[in-house]
């Protein structure tokens, strides 16, 4: 089965996965709003952000371990990947046992991230962390596992297991909070339903690959290993900046402000999600077929698909955040009400982050199958001690909107210096080219959503359902016929309908 085929199977499957867990995802956050008090959503959004904190031991080495199986799957070298996949296995071992570590020492602490906590004791903070941290240690005795898969291309397995998981998972959790509005018994359920996943996993996984159940394994050569560890420590730097960046914002929330407004966030935020994690269906399953074309193909061929990915991701990532910022209050109004309505300062720069994070994800994309980690090892602390910086001081004198300058701050960061690097290294191209498209998008979109906020005013002035479908008719007709004008006859956009033309037509036959 080829790259193309691959991709449209991962992305097939990610999108059933993905509408059916958005859909189950809101009836279970209404439920738990309505049943339980608005701490604990705060407190299970803290929790979560706190153990992808600790998954920073992970130190990027299955990103670095990824790339390196890339080669031998295409080349069908069994022997090589059992090698690699030993490696893989006895480093996430070695993880789980300092996640398990570093969280343990970590509890007695717990008190101090958590502002204005309600009705939730310190002792109730602690078990509740208990649990979380269970999921999370658990998860890396299995979770190597799929980085086979993924290098096959076959990420629509992972996807449908999880899938069924959370669908499962979100139907027990709702008779949970139904019948008992107990939060502990909604942790509980969570955490049993995921340990039988991942026995489910060990099992599946080794009979679909049983060559890696034997015990004749040559190890890597020093050369080969060498480039592993090489990778991994430069993406420790990646992987300490990013979570300083991406995973803080809700401990400052809880710290500073309170562990209430975290979850109103988190409310926000899970819409936001849902719509950027259907996109991101689309990129995420093209990262193996990435690898892949990197493996096989000239640097000019690279270069031109990089091209169609990136537009496809400007013009989707647009389109996402002109809808946002003319409808994304208005749907928190129409699901939970005014009381959960964050400032819009706030919310404007959490899309405009948005935004820039779409017109970078192919850039992050190639360079992780492209394995280029060390050039930029330093990048990701500085825009992580930017974002701590910025975040901590501002929020002091500003409020919530002053977090999210650092986060805005620091991720443009990236954009600024990703393509110089990406172009020169992969593509022995200067980057004048990717600024010249960038401010093209950018103009583009900011013209499309003042055009649609003056458009839509009138309707939105009456809160209700019908204005709001009305205004996504709107929005969606406007903007994708102003892409269609503009861009209509590049090279990328002939690819992208050449592409359409022939799955309709093999459709047919």
């Amino acid at each position: 089965m080829g790259r193309v085929r691959l991709a449209e199977k991962n992305i097939i499957f990610g999108y059933i996965g993905q509408l059916a867990t958005a859909l189950i995802s809101f009836v279970l956050r209404t439920i738990f709003i309505r049943n339980l008090a608005e701490q604990l959503l705060g407190v299970n959004s803290l929790y979560t952000n706190i153990l992808s904190i600790l998954s920073m031991a992970e130190l990027g080495i299955g990103t670095a371990l990824n790339f390196a199986l890339y080669r031998p799957v295409a080349e069908h070298d069994r022997e090589k990947v059992k090698s690699y996949m030993q490696m893989y296995r006895k480093a996430y071992y070695i993880i789980a046992l300092v996640v398990a570590g570093i969280g343990l020492a970590i509890a007695p602490f717990l008190r101090f991230l958590i502002k204005d906590p309600g009705p939730v004791t310190v002792q109730q903070m602690t078990l509740y962390y208990f649990i979380f941290l269970f999921n999370t240690v658990s998860t890396y005795f299995v979770s190597y596992k799929y980085s086979l898969v993924n290098a096959q291309q076959k990420n629509y397995i992972q996807t449908n297991i999880n899938t069924v998981t959370k669908i499962i998972t979100a139907l027990l959790q709702i008779l949970v909070v139904v019948l008992t509005k107990n939060f502990l018994l909604y942790l509980i359920t969570d955490a049993l339903v995921q340990l039988l996943q991942k026995i489910f996993v060990n099992w599946y996984l080794n009979r679909l690959y049983p060559f890696l159940l034997e015990k004749d394994i040559a190890p890597l050569s020093k050369e080969e290993s060498d480039e592993v560890w090489r990778k991994t420590r430069a993406l420790v730097l990646h992987k300490v900046g990013d979570v300083a960046r991406l995973q803080t914002d809700s401990i400052i929330i809880s710290s500073f402000i309170a562990v209430a407004v975290s979850g109103m966030v988190d409310n926000y935020t899970l819409v936001i999600n849902t719509v950027s994690n259907f996109v991101n269906i689309i990129f995420n399953s093209v990262i193996s077929g990435f690898g892949n074309l990197i493996a096989t193909e000239s640097k000019q061929r690279q270069f031109e698909l990089f091209k169609v990915y990136r537009f496809f991701a400007s013009w989707v990532y647009g389109f996402a955040a002109t809808g946002f910022f003319i409808l994304l209050t208005p749907l928190i109004r129409i699901w939970l009400g005014d009381a959960w309505v964050l400032p819009s300062s706030a919310v404007y720069l959490i899309l405009t982050d948005l935004y820039f994070k779409g017109d970078r994800i192919v850039l992050s994309n190639f360079k992780t199958a492209a394995g280029v980690f060390e050039q930029d090892k330093y990048l990701a602390l500085i825009q992580g001690a930017v974002n701590l910086v910025l975040s901590v001081w501002l929020v002091q004198s500003i409020g919530l909107a002053g977090i999210y300058v650092g986060t805005v701050v620091s991720g443009l960061i990236a954009n600024v210096t990703k393509p110089v690097i990406i172009y020169r290294v992969c593509f022995d191209r200067s980057p004048a080219s990717y600024f010249a498209d960038t401010a093209k998008y950018v103009v583009t979109v900011a013209v499309i959503i003042l055009a649609s906020r003056f458009i839509t005013a009138p309707l939105l002035a009456s809160p209700g359902i019908v204005p709001f479908l009305v205004c996504v008719v709107l929005i969606t007709a406007l903007f994708n016929a102003v892409f269609l004008l503009l861009f209509g006859r590049t090279q990328e956009m002939r690819y992208l309908k050449g592409l359409l033309k022939n799955r309709l037509s093999k459709g047919e036959k």
